[in-house]
C-alpha cells in the first residue's frame, strides 16, 4: 500500500501534516476528510517519508488538489461579511470574530486564507491591508471599503452596506443569467436536432432519394449537398468554429477590439438597453456605497470606472473624474457622453448641488435596478418566440425538403 505525505487544514483551520499509507489518494483524502482535516496538498512519499523517485529518478509532482475543486464563490464571501459585520455588532472582537468565521466556513480554501488574515490581524496588521494579499477573492472595491471603514471606526457598518452591495449584485446577475438560460437552450437544442437530422437521418434517405430516377426539388437537394458537406468536412467546420471563436476572443483582447465590440453592443436594441441599464445601475450603487463608506470621491469614481465592463461607459466615469480634479462636477461629463439618461444626469447634478450625491446615487440604483427587471422580462419576452421562431424554420425546412419528394413519388403512384 502506498505512502502519502499530505498537508491541509483542521476543524480549526491550523495547517497539519503527516505521512499516511492508502490505496489511493481519494480513499486518503475520504479518511483525512472523517478525521476532520482538508486535504489541501498530497504526494506519494516512501514509508520513512522521503518522496518516492519515477523511473526516471525524479520525484514524482506534487498534487495541489484545492485549486481545482475548491472556488471561494462571491456568494461566499458576501454571507461571510454579513456574518463578521453580524459578529462585531454583537460586541465581539475583530480577532474572535475572524477565528469564529474560521471554523464556521465550510471551504478548506477560504478556510485558509481566514485564518491567514486572522493570524495576521492578530499580529497587529490591518483588514484591509491583508485582504488586500487576496485580489481574486477580495477585489479592490471591498477591501478599499474595508480601509475607510477601520479608518473612520465604522467598520460594522460598511461591512453590512458591503454585504448588501453584493447581495444586490449577485441578484441582478442571477436574473440575468436565468433569462438567458431558457433561449440559450432552445437554440443549443435547435442546432443539435438539425445536425442529428443532417448528419443521421438525411444520408439513409439520399440513397432512396437516388433509386427514384426522377427530378428533386431544388430544397431537396440543397439539404442533401448540405449533408453531404457536414458528413465529409465535419473536422473542417470544428476548425473553423474553433479558429473563429480563437480570432474573436484576440480581436476582443485587444484596445481596438474592446472599444468597437463594447461600442457595438451598446448599439443593439434591447440588449444595448439592458447592459446600458445595468451598467447604470452599478455605477450608482457601487459609487454610493463607497461614499457613504468614506472613500473620497477621486478615488471612488478611480474604482468605479474598473467595474462597469464595457469601455465605453468606463472612459466616461474617467472623465467625469477628470473634471472633478479640474473643479467642475460629474453630471456635465456624463450629460455630454450621451450614454446617461438626461434624468440620471440631472438628479446626480441636484446631489451635488445640494450635498446629497449620496441619496440621490441611491435613488438612481434602485431606479435603474427595477428598470433592469423591466427590460431583462421585456427582453426574454422577445428572444424566446425568436428563438422558436428560428428552431421551426430550420426543422421545418429539413422535414419538408424530406417529405415532398416522398409526396411527389405518392401523387405520381396514385395517377398510374
Amino acid at each position: 500500500m502506498p505512502a502519502y505525505e499530505y498537508t491541509g487544514l483542521n476543524a480549526k483551520g491550523k495547517n497539519t501534516k503527516g505521512v499516511v499509507s492508502a490505496d489511493t489518494v481519494a480513499a486518503l483524502k475520504a479518511a483525512l476528510r472523517r478525521d476532520g482535516v482538508f486535504l489541501t496538498s498530497v504526494k506519494e512519499t516512501s514509508a520513512t517519508g522521503s518522496p518516492t523517485t519515477s523511473k526516471g529518478g525524479g520525484t514524482s509532482r506534487e498534487v495541489d488538489l484545492s485549486r481545482f475543486v475548491d472556488r471561494v464563490s462571491p456568494k461566499m464571501v458576501a454571507q461571510t461579511t454579513r456574518l463578521l459585520g453580524t459578529l462585531l455588532g454583537s460586541g465581539v472582537t475583530l480577532p474572535e470574530s475572524l477565528a469564529a468565521l474560521t471554523e464556521q466556513v465550510e471551504s478548506p480554501r477560504f478556510t485558509g486564507i481566514l485564518s491567514s488574515i486572522s493570524e495576521k490581524v492578530n499580529q497587529g496588521s490591518s483588514l484591509g491591508d491583508t485582504m488586500a494579499e487576496y485580489p481574486k477573492v477580495f477585489p479592490q472595491l471591498y477591501t478599499n471599503m474595508i480601509r475607510a471603514g477601520e479608518a473612520s471606526g465604522s467598520l460594522e457598518t460598511v461591512l453590512f452596506r458591503l454585504a448588501e452591495f453584493m447581495e444586490k449584485e449577485l441578484e441582478i446577475r442571477s436574473k440575468v443569467n436565468s433569462a438567458l438560460f431558457y433561449p440559450v437552450l432552445l437554440g443549443f437544442l435547435g442546432v443539435v436536432l438539425v445536425i442529428v437530422l443532417m448528419v443521421a437521418i438525411v444520408p439513409k434517405l439520399t440513397n432512396m432519394f437516388d433509386s427514384m430516377a426522377a427530378e428533386l426539388p431544388w430544397n431537396t437537394k440543397l439539404l442533401i449537398w448540405m449533408s453531404d458537406t457536414l458528413s465529409s468536412y465535419w473536422y473542417l467546420f470544428a476548425l473553423g468554429t474553433a479558429f473563429c471563436v480563437w480570432a474573436f476572443r484576440k480581436w476582443r483582447s485587444t484596445e481596438g477590439g474592446r472599444w468597437r465590440g463594447d461600442g457595438l453592443l451598446l448599439q443593439v436594441p434591447v440588449m444595448g438597453d439592458l447592459l446600458r441599464k445595468v451598467a447604470i445601475s452599478r455605477f450608482s450603487r457601487t459609487l454610493e456605497t463607497l461614499l457613504a463608506s468614506g472613500v473620497q470621491l477621486l478615488e471612488a469614481l478611480d474604482i468605479v470606472s474598473t467595474l462597469l465592463g464595457n469601455v465605453v461607459l468606463e472612459d466616461v466615469v474617467a472623465k467625469a473624474r477628470d473634471n472633478i480634479r479640474e473643479g467642475q462636477g460629474i453630471a456635465p461629463a456624463l450629460k455630454q457622453s450621451g450614454h446617461f439618461p438626461p434624468l440620471v444626469t440631472h438628479m446626480i447634478a441636484v446631489g451635488e448641488r445640494s450635498g446629497q450625491l449620496e441619496q440621490m446615487l441611491g435613488d438612481v440604483a434602485d431606479a435603474y435596478d427595477r428598470e433592469t427587471n423591466t427590460t431583462i422580462a421585456r427582453f426574454t419576452a422577445m428572444l424566446e418566440p425568436l428563438m422558436i421562431v428560428v428552431m421551426g424554420i430550420g426543422v421545418g425546412f429539413v422535414v419538408f425538403s424530406i417529405m415532398r419528394p416522398i409526396m411527389m413519388l405518392t401523387e405520381m403512384a396514385g395517377q398510374t
